[in-house]
């Protein structure tokens, strides 16, 4: 008589230290759970635990782009099915409780309760080396951001010798004029400390630009290589192209429609309450929100011209 092996799913409740792991069978029998801590002989010890209850189908995994990334690649390079899940809402959670091993138990029901689970993003490749570029390129953009207007801050509130001698310069001279400032051991000790300040600023104004350089750099040769022909089109530069790539993941395939990436995005409409048609979703104000409208055709914005005539400047 043949065996038939069981089947089972099993969920797992990721934590920064720690992930509990929950097994049921197919019928959402509880076979079992334990807590195993996040390494990589942590991640070997729950693929084994898991697989020694029975043919795995898949694996539920809570936040598998971030405490939960580290297992998740680990069971996909080891041909194990992960599926992401969604913590339970707040309503739920209070009715049932919130411990690890619940929340375990939760995710393994939710990945038995239907096969239509998001796949999770591809975590290796370019288009994971182009996240982490992006992401200290938009630190740098802050960072630069800031000090520019820290140091016009402290340029209103500067002596009236101090702002008279810059008030006329440019952005593009003022910063590296400020750079280049000596006080002088004539001047008096305020003038003398924020020179001194404004000179530090303004190098790392310097130093944050060159470093953004840098980074964008990278960046274009990563999303040239990864598609060249969305770097080329019109109206998508290489930020606009990386976000983009970045939100669709290096395993595109687990979008089936420009309908599935429009809701990743927050920008699909959604029921609204009867009688008032669609709306927007929560989420619509997610980054590559922005970056999915269209290039316009629509002429230079020097040639535009307010509508109404009271408002032309003659």
């Amino acid at each position: 008589m043949t065996m038939i092996e069981l089947e089972v799913i099993a969920g797992i409740d990721t934590h920064a230290d720690t992930h509990h792991v929950a097994v049921i069978d197919t019928t959402g029998r509880r076979l079992g759970d334990a807590g195993f801590p996040t390494t990589l002989k942590g991640y070997k010890a729950i693929a084994a635990y898991i697989a020694a209850f029975g043919l795995v189908r898949r694996v539920g995994v809570e936040g598998t782009h971030s405490y939960g990334a580290g297992i998740t690649q680990h069971l996909k390079d080891s041909g194990v099915r992960v599926v992401e899940v969604i913590r339970p809402n707040r309503q739920v959670r209070r009715m049932q409780g919130k411990t690890d091993q619940v929340d375990a138990y939760a995710a393994a029901s939710a990945a038995l309760a239907t096969d239509d689970h998001p796949e999770p993003k591809q975590l290796d490749g370019l288009v994971e080396a182009a996240r982490y570029i992006h992401a200290a390129r938009r630190s740098a953009v802050k960072a630069r951001t800031a000090t520019r207007v820290q140091i016009k801050s402290l340029l209103v509130t500067a002596p009236e010798q101090i702002r008279a001698r810059y008030r006329s310069t440019a952005d593009t001279a003022l910063f590296p004029a400020l750079a280049r400032t000596r006080p002088a051991s004539e001047e008096n000790m305020l003038t003398r400390t924020i020179m001194s300040s404004l000179k530090s600023l303004a190098r790392r104004y310097q130093h944050l630009t060159a470093e953004i350089d840098v980074l964008e750099a990278d960046l274009e040769q990563l999303v040239l290589e990864i598609n060249p022909g969305l770097a080329q089109a019109k109206g998508i530069g290489t930020v606009t192209a990386a976000q983009l790539l970045i939100t669709a993941g290096g395993n595109t395939d687990r979008l089936k429609s420009e309908a599935s990436f429009a809701a990743l995005c927050g920008t699909s409409p959604i029921p609204a309450s009867s009688g008032f048609g669609h709306s927007s979703p929560t989420g619509s104000r997610r980054r590559p929100a922005c970056k999915l409208r269209p290039p316009s055709n629509r002429p230079h914005s020097n040639d535009l011209r307010p509508t109404n005539p009271r408002l032309h400047s003659t």
